[in-house]
């Protein structure tokens, strides 16, 4: 498949409700079907250049679908981080009802990416193994978006950016990111100054290495799930995180189904041992003090 080129940006023109009200009289309520540019839907989506982004590596007809659920999954990544990154520049502000909205919108678009693995489910160790060795050494494990996702969300392994140091623009927005503040380092600040006794040492801690649970923000968790009342916003946010944590809980459990699927326990594309790796990483857990917290409610 030919590379499509990548145009520049053709203008989309705003329009007011009174232009869109006669545009559709003259039409006589018909779509407009005549344009002098790139149809505006393109020059906005750039669905062209989307379709133009599939290159299969080999001539099985299953490849396609393997290639464009991955690449859907990538653009969902960069989605999530998008909502995650508005979090915690809210949560930053102290403006704790508005970080609301994008964490539930993060936790539908992490719903969506689950649902991403469902347009696999065909795929057998022999419609895999059809253009696996074509993959060389390719794996998911080596997705930049995913380690950004990971690292807003506090999972924190300095390692695995090591694959990038190539790729001198994608490892100098991963390193920032790895000395960012979390997500969850947010929240614990946030905590911190809504009054709750934190220990120095927490708040003052390292960012770029992986929170460790620790029982004050186990009992800052319980304390404020004590108070049901409508006004108690740190629980609100305390749900919301809940539910982004168990949608990615259930992308990671989806992945592990779908490697047992396609290839059971054979040895990973990017080097690792494949099924087995996976699973360890599973006991990395997102938010851990919102989970422990609920044994003492």
């Amino acid at each position: 498949m030919e590379q499509t080129e990548l145009r520049p940006r053709a203008a989309v023109r705003p329009v007011t409700p009174r232009q869109r009200a006669a545009r559709a009289a003259r039409n006589g309520g018909e779509p407009t079907l005549e344009f002098t540019d790139r149809v505006p839907y393109d020059a906005y989506v750039h669905a062209s250049t989307l379709h133009g982004l599939q290159q299969p590596l080999s001539d099985d007809p299953g490849e396609m679908s393997f290639l464009m659920v991955s690449q859907i999954m990538e653009l969902y990544f960069g989605l999530t981080c998008h909502e995650l990154r508005d979090t915690v520049r809210l949560l930053r502000a102290d403006r704790v009802w508005e970080a609301l909205a994008p964490l539930r919108r993060a936790a539908l678009h992490l719903e969506a990416l689950n649902a991403a693995w469902r347009g696999l489910r065909w795929m057998t160790p022999a419609d895999f193994n059809r253009f696996r060795n074509l993959l060389g050494e390719g794996s998911g494990f080596q997705s930049a978006m995913y380690r950004h996702l990971e690292f807003l969300l506090g999972l924190r392994d300095p390692a695995l950016i090591r694959p990038f140091r190539r790729q001198t623009e994608v490892y100098a927005a991963l390193s920032a990111a790895l000395t960012t503040p979390s997500v969850w380092d947010e929240v614990i600040d946030l905590l911190a100054r809504h009054g709750h006794d934190l220990p120095a040492e927490l708040l003052e801690r390292d960012v770029a290495t992986e929170h460790e649970a620790h029982p004050a923000v186990e009992a800052a968790w319980v304390r404020i799930y004590a108070d049901a009342g409508p006004d108690n916003h740190l629980r609100l946010l305390g749900e919301a995180l809940t539910e982004v944590a168990e949608q990615f809980g259930d992308w990671r459990h989806h992945h592990i189904k779908a490697v047992q699927r396609t290839m059971g326990a054979k040895v990973g594309s990017g080097g690792s041992a494949g099924l087995a790796w996976l699973q360890r990483s599973m006991a990395r857990v997102v938010f851990p003090e919102l989970w422990s917290a609920r044994t003492a409610m």
